[in-house]
């Protein structure tokens, strides 16, 4: 087996352990996502990421340029990823850093929070996109894709939390903001004074 699908198929192992989590966290009554504290969930599930993102990066230079995309398809890479990085940073200095990790924390609805309920998770979504257009390769798109699906399903297994944990404050914080991105979000983008 060669290094570029060795890390690969890492990324893939990995990947498929978060959706155990999630999906396991979904269709059953057992809560594995978000732990609220650092359980061994917690460990198994950031050591998953990590590993995944050892791959992500692995794949990323053994594999750099072998898809053959247009030009103009890394010059969008180039803007999406630091822009999805940004949106991520802003995201995490927002909140402490366990809460970032999936921790019990507070509920924030202010900064970034009043835009998206998942500031973080979309970041992630539009870094990713653009790391992989940027790095021009089938396979670390194809990690990306995975990624973004992980990303998609986290908010859903964790909603029931923050209802249980926050009640009604979160049901109208909800009912305010979306998910990721909506209309709310560009009406407050545009008039960010009438939030």
């Amino acid at each position: 087996m060669t290094p570029t699908r060795l890390a690969f198929g890492a990324g893939l192992v990995a990947a498929a352990g978060v959706y155990g989590i999630v999906l396991g966290t979904l269709l059953t009554d057992h809560e594995w996502w978000p732990p609220g504290d650092r359980t061994p969930a917690y460990y198994v599930h950031w050591t998953l990421v990590g590993v995944f993102d050892l791959s992500l990066l692995a794949t990323a230079v053994l594999d750099f340029g072998g898809w053959g995309l247009p030009a103009p398809a890394a010059f969008v890479g180039l803007v999406l990823a630091p822009l999805g990085t940004a949106v991520f940073v802003w995201g995490a200095r927002t909140m402490q850093s366990a809460e970032t990790m999936g921790v019990t924390g507070d509920l924030y609805t202010d900064g970034p929070y009043g835009y998206t309920r998942n500031p973080q998770y979309l970041g992630m979504i539009v870094g990713v996109t653009g790391f992989a257009l940027a790095v021009d390769s089938a396979l670390v798109a194809g990690l990306a894709a995975a990624h973004v699906g992980w990303v998609l399903l986290l908010p859903r297994a964790e909603e029931p939390h923050l209802r249980a944990e926050f009640g009604d404050d979160y049901d109208r914080y909800a009912a305010r903001v979306p998910r990721f991105v909506g209309i709310a979000t560009l009406r407050r983008a545009v008039t960010p004074e009438n939030s």
